[in-house]
């Protein structure tokens, strides 16, 4: 060391070991390369802070010129300015060489400038953020153009502000172009007025003797005197120089440097330059670092260069991403090495007291930082800031919400904030309109910390302000701040412990229809999980009626418009009390003319399924759960992969995976990875938490890829995916390689599914070769090979046998696989078959998978049926009905306690496995006829067993049940008097049986092929049916006689058969897919009249009332008018865009109502043909239809006011303006047809799935 260094140093000797902290100041130097870790542990090990300062200072003065220019460094950035003054000038020179073991990276020139500025070295640790440089420097750039600006650098305590600000001058392009005058720099902090002159002394001080100059200048006696002295300075000495004022808290301290110069500021305060003159630039410093920075950071300070252990992500992801927290823990923990689970428990406990310094920092722990913000707000603005105790992490709230919470007016409130936010105590998103405020999740901490004993009394004062401003019930604006209450009233009342009121407000079913409507149903059915535990205290029964009517219905409430939630609640189980809420307020509407419909006979039906959720439009291939089983990934004929709780269906995440369909989607076994294959013929990794892509495999396949699926185990992750390539089908994939790490040769056609076993030790793979094979996993060589086509011994080249998926049992001992309508379960280490489980023959089996911890296997069948079946003793444990098309797939939870389903209907469906249980009663066919007595209705009925029930409508008895027949039965009418039944039979029979003895009163033979339609004549003597064959017979049932009428050259599906007063005799309208209607003499079987209606088949036809009219609708998309007088067309009705499937006669005959194959309604004039309206809902539903489906049958009203319509669900039309008056959403859709009692009170349909359904109208 130099000798005037030397000699300097041992001068002021006393003093700096009188003032110094050498603990603060050693981080700087170890970081500079001056002292050692062990040097620096040395000097800690003595006792006193004095001891200490001894210790360092004969440690410098043993060492050489770098040293002392590391001290001179490191009292400047850490405030000792005075002392670092009285160094200055001494300070020796270094050579270039000497200068660039400096390891910040900068060049000599640049170490030289900053260095006699007194600009802070680089931290001990340091962590490169060069976005947030380049915003720094752009606007440094900027003052380039003026004489005199300022640069605010401006975030939260602990943002890293100083360090950048710092970071941002080191860099010599800008210092040359910009500031060639230097860069100076001044820590401010906390200030008085006497504090802040010796700042400014100090400064000067500085400033003059950098100029070389030797005379002694009295120092400045006050901050005028110091301002203007500071003045001269900068502007005739340093003309061309940066001045940096660091940690800046107050106005009046910025207003004694507002001096004409250019100034770079770091402050908490935005707002501080907007009491001095000048052009202004900002930079807002972002509040968290992302999760790699912040792990490099720790890796710094412990010095590992290979894996940090696991709690180190923990304790990122706690530090909340904060360049100060993170910089604490890791100074603490280059101390404390094996203190990993200590200091992350401390910061899940927010002892933020306990998190004391061990780095340079102003404050002795991080409580104290954030404390000093808050500080400096007046005594009301610090109680306004308790209030925002109260907000949950990541919300951001609008001014509105603080308006009702602290009962000021908006624009006051506003006031408030922006203080709150000049001082980085607030956040505000200005992306939005109106802005929206929120906290950083360290100052939530810290509040909630600060404020812990008044949480409960804090978040009820919310709560009373929400009742006493929305009095007349909740907001429902749908703005921003309406959604705040919407989500976080539960969440208020839980806090505040308001048990009573939480109750009130969810066991109610006008929230549940507010709430729903403004936010979907996910939030809804997520409340009710979230505070189940203390909804459950007061009432466990209501909470599960609530939850239960939710998940079940879900996917109707993310309908727009949302549908008559009254009406959903009236199909609940008549013990639920979402039902006896719907019924009070179904009643008290109905006096005032509102209609509604009870599900009169639901007490039959069991619930189907614990959730139901529609992710995406379109077909829903392929849904797994994560490993955790929180989540669930769906996906299918999109291009976009979701992901949503299994609780709640509450959308997660949504990515836009590949350009074409998305097959298959998989989570790794940390739940870190989410893999995707698509049509595309691309494989693709995305991060599964924030649904950014990883990696993407494109290369290696040149046909779509089926299926992907990763091991089962974190011992080393690997993703196997499957193609419709030939032969190289089957490939391992390791996700940190660019290419496959193997390929599987053997299967000589498409592979449609892998899997692995449960230790992973091994791969199946099912192919269109009609082969299951097993792979080593290690070796990629093939184990076994098991032809599965060979149990189809009927099958013939027509007819391959394709094996569909594979899954393989709990303990890895047998492997199941799918093909056809069969499961079979193959011994691992014999390949020998054990057992088989055979399905109906009219379905075929789409997906299996099996429990991870019992002997269940599930199976999608493609009759819309999940089935549950124990493999070991082959029986089936559960039938699961209520989707409405093919089930793709079907998935175990990881407990093995729920499973999922997802079809071709768009939802997934999640099943309870304790739950669900074997049926007992049969799924009706939808084919029906029923017999409205005053209160008493019969519905007879074929089911899915193929016997024909006759029920009584009401109770849902089973009057009677035939023997299962051996042909399949395609339609059924009753007579009234005696009380029998016919059924028409695919075989052409038909048959006449007594009710309830079952004793077969006829049978008719003659019609060739299937029987579509049969009915009664009105003296129950004659019997006419139609059918398949083209022939109508009209039978003399208790003799057997039979009039064939012929005519028709295609299938006649239906006809209508009138026998009023006039016309005599008896007459029978036909009509058939040939295009044409006929009228006949039942009585003669004489052919009245034949016409030719249409271009395409005609679908239906209707008589008016009057019978002089009957209408025609066909498949070219018109419906007719025609004469029964003249037998000439009267009117054509176009207009339709798709077939015309439904026509109906008003019952005072001035209208027609008809229905087409894209869900449209249309009102016709019978006079003169004119449109009179058109009923539809204005936008297509999730079924791409105005109706759900077709419209297939329509009613009038007596009074010809109102049109009921069935199509995918039951419509009411108000037809005066042609909008719906309600609507009755079935479980199943595709509804045939509906009966309607002549009151039209009562409603009787049958769904796809078989579900029966007596509606009738609440009075």
């Amino acid at each position: 060391m130099e000798e005037r260094a030397r000699s300097c140093l041992l001068t002021l000797r006393p003093m700096l070991e009188q003032d110094i902290k050498a603990s603060y100041l050693m981080d700087h130097m170890v970081s500079d390369g001056v002292l050692t870790v062990d040097e620096e542990e040395k000097v800690r090990s003595r006792p006193t802070r004095r001891e200490q300062a001894t210790a360092l200072l004969e440690l410098i003065l043993r060492k050489d010129n770098r040293a002392y220019i590391s001290f001179y460094n490191a009292l400047i950035r850490e405030s000792y300015g005075d002392l670092a003054s009285s160094l200055h000038r001494s300070l020796p020179l270094t050579s270039p060489e000497g200068e660039k073991s400096f390891a910040d990276g900068g060049t000599p020139y640049v170490h030289a400038v900053l260095r006699e500025g007194g600009v802070p070295q680089r931290p001990v640790v340091f962590v490169s953020r060069p976005a947030q440089l380049n915003r720094i420097r752009e606007k440094l750039y900027k003052l380039q153009e003026t004489a005199g600006g300022w640069v605010t650098v401006y975030g939260m305590a602990g943002s890293g502000k100083s360090v950048l600000a710092a970071e941002a001058v080191r860099h010599e392009a800008l210092i040359k172009d910009c500031f060639p005058g230097g860069v100076h720099w001044l820590s401010v902090g906390q200030v008085d007025k006497a504090g802040l002159l010796v700042k400014i002394q100090s400064l000067c001080f500085r400033l003059e003797h950098d100029q070389g100059g030797e005379e002694s200048r009295r120092p400045p006696s006050s901050i005028d005197e110091a301002k203007e002295r500071l003045r001269f300075l900068m502007l005739r000495r340093y003309p061309m120089s940066l001045l940096i004022l660091d940690d800046l808290w107050d106005s009046g301290v910025l207003r004694a440097f507002d001096i004409q110069c250019r100034i770079l500021l770091t402050t908490r305060d935005r707002s501080l330059t907007d009491s001095v003159s000048g052009q202004k630039f900002e930079v807002l410093v972002e509040s968290g670092l992302e999760e790699e920075k912040a792990l490099e950071i720790l890796a710094l300070f412990v010095n590992r260069k290979q894996r940090l252990p696991e709690q180190a992500r923990s304790i990122v992801k706690e530090c909340k991403g904060s360049p100060l927290v993170v910089s604490l823990i890791g100074a603490l923990l280059r101390d404390f090495p094996d203190r990993w689970d200590y200091y992350l428990r401390q910061l899940q406990r927010k002892q933020f007291k306990r998190i004391r310094k061990s780095s340079s920092y102003d404050y002795e722990a991080l409580d104290q930082a954030m404390a000093a913000s808050i500080q400096v707000l007046q005594d009301e603005h610090r109680e306004l800031y308790k209030d925002l105790t109260v907000l949950e992490k990541d919300v951001k709230v609008p001014a509105k919400v603080l308006s009702v919470l602290w009962d000021m007016e908006p624009e006051e409130v506003e006031d408030v904030l922006q203080e709150f936010v000049n001082k980085s105590l607030l956040f505000r998103d200005c992306n939005r309109r109106p802005y929206l405020y929120y906290l950083h999740d360290l100052q939530v901490d810290f509040l909630t910390e600060l404020n812990r004993s008044c949480i409960q009394e804090l978040h009820c004062k919310v709560v009373r302000q929400y009742q006493q401003h929305y009095k007349e019930g909740p907001p429902t604006s749908r703005d921003e701040e309406c959604l705040y209450w919407m989500r976080y009233l539960p969440y208020h009342m839980s806090h505040a412990n308001l048990t009573q009121e939480l109750c009130s407000l969810m066991f109610s079913l006008e929230w549940v229809r507010i709430k729903a409507e403004v936010m979907g149903p996910a939030h809804l059915i997520n409340d009710y999980v979230e505070y189940g535990p203390v909804l459950d205290k007061e009432n466990s029964t209501v909470r599960g009626d609530f939850q239960e009517f939710l998940s079940l219905n879900g996917h109707q409430l993310d309908q727009r418009p949302l549908p008559d939630l009254v009406q959903l609640g009236l199909a609940q189980p008549s013990t639920s009390e979402v039902y006896r809420q719907a019924l009070l307020q179904a009643q008290e509407r109905a006096k005032r003319g509102a209609l509604y419909l009870d599900w009169t006979n639901k007490s039959r039906l069991d619930s189907l399924s614990r959730l139901v959720v529609q992710p995406q439009q379109g077909s829903i291939y392929y849904a797994c759960f994560s490993q955790d089983g929180n989540k669930i990934a769906s996906c299918g004929s999109g291009s976009n992969v979701q992901v949503f709780k299994t609780t709640s269906g509450e959308k997660i995440l949504e990515v836009q995976a590949h350009d074409d369909e998305v097959l298959c989607c998989a989570f790794s076994p940390d739940d870190k990875f989410l893999a995707t294959c698509s049509s595309d013929k691309k494989v693709k990794i995305w991060n599964a938490e924030r649904g950014t892509l990883i990696r993407v495999f494109e290369e290696e396949y040149e046909e779509q890829v089926n299926h992907c699926q990763f091991t089962n185990t974190r011992r080393r992750i690997l993703l196997a995916t499957c193609s419709n390539d030939r032969f190289l089908n089957t490939k391992l994939w390791n996700v940190n390689k660019p290419s496959s790490q193997n390929t599987m040769f053997g299967h000589s056609e498409p592979v449609n599914h892998c899997c692995f076993s449960p230790d992973d030790a091994y791969l199946s793979t099912s192919s269109r070769d009609g082969t299951l094979r097993l792979w080593e996993v290690s070796s990629a060589n093939e184990w076994k090979s098991i032809d599965v086509q060979s149990f189809f011994p009927d099958q013939t080249e027509e007819t391959e046998v394709m094996v569909k998926c594979s899954a393989w049992s709990a303990d890895g001992k047998r492997v199941i696989c799918a093909a056809r309508n069969a499961v079979f379960v193959f011994d691992v280490a014999t390949a020998e078959m054990l057992s088989e489980i055979r399905t109906s023959s009219l379905s075929t089996v789409q997906f299996c998978d099996a429990c991870p911890h019992s002997q269940l296997v599930a199976l999608a069948l493609s009759h819309y049926t999940v089935e549950l079946w124990d493999f070991k003793s082959n029986k089936k444990v559960a039938d699961c009905s209520g989707h409405l098309s093919w089930v793709h797939c079907v998935r175990f939870s990881p407990d093995g306690a729920l499973v999922l389903s997802s079809s071709d209907d768009q939802t997934v469906r999640l099943w309870d496995t304790k739950e669900v249980h074997i049926s007992s009663a049969a799924s009706l066919k939808r084919d029906s006829d029923v017999l409205f007595n005053q209160d008493d209705v019969t519905v007879v009925a074929a089911d899915n067993r193929n016997q024909v029930q006759v029920q009584n409508g009401r109770t849902g008895e089973v009057m009677f049940q035939s023997e299962v027949q051996e042909s399949r039965i395609r339609c059924t009418c009753l007579c009234r008097e005696p009380l029998a039944m016919v059924l028409g039979c695919e075989d052409g029979a038909v048959k006449v049986l007594e009710v309830p003895s079952g004793k077969l009163l006829c049978s008719l033979s003659g019609h060739t092929k299937t029987v579509l339609h049969c009915q009664f004549s009105a003296d129950r003597h004659t019997l006419i049916t139609s059918s398949e064959d083209a022939t109508i017979r009209v039978w003399k049932w208790r003799t057997g006689d039979c009039l064939v009428l012929q005519g028709h050259t295609e299938q006649v599906r239906k006809f209508f058969l009138w026998e009023e007063a006039s016309p005599s005799p008896p007459r029978l309208l036909s009509w058939s897919f040939d295009g044409t209607a006929k009228v006949w003499d039942v009585t003669s079987g004489e052919k009245i009249q034949d016409m030719a209606c249409h271009q395409g088949a005609v679908l239906s036809c209707d008589v008016s009332p009057d019978r002089r009219t009957f209408s025609t609708a066909s498949a070219d998309m018109t419906a007719k008018i025609w004469s029964c007088e003249s037998w000439a067309c009267l009117r054509v009705l176009a207009g339709h865009q798709d077939c015309v499937r439904s026509c109906r006669f008003s019952r005072d005959g001035k209208s027609l109502a008809t229905g087409d194959d894209n869900g449209e309604i249309r009102l016709w004039s019978v006079l003169d043909g004119s449109l009179l309206r058109i009923c539809s809902r204005g936008n297509k539903d999730s079924m791409d239809s105005l109706h759900g489906g077709w419209v297939t049958d329509l009613h009038f009203s007596p009074d010809s006011r109102t049109l009921v319509s069935t199509g995918g669900y039951i419509k009411w039309w108000d037809l005066e303006t042609g909008e719906a008056l309600q609507t009755f959403y079935t479980t199943g859709t595709n509804l045939k047809g509906l009966h309607v009692s002549p009151d039209f009170k009562t409603f009787v349909t049958i769904d796809n799935i078989g579900i029966l359904y007596v509606l009738r109208k609440v009075e």
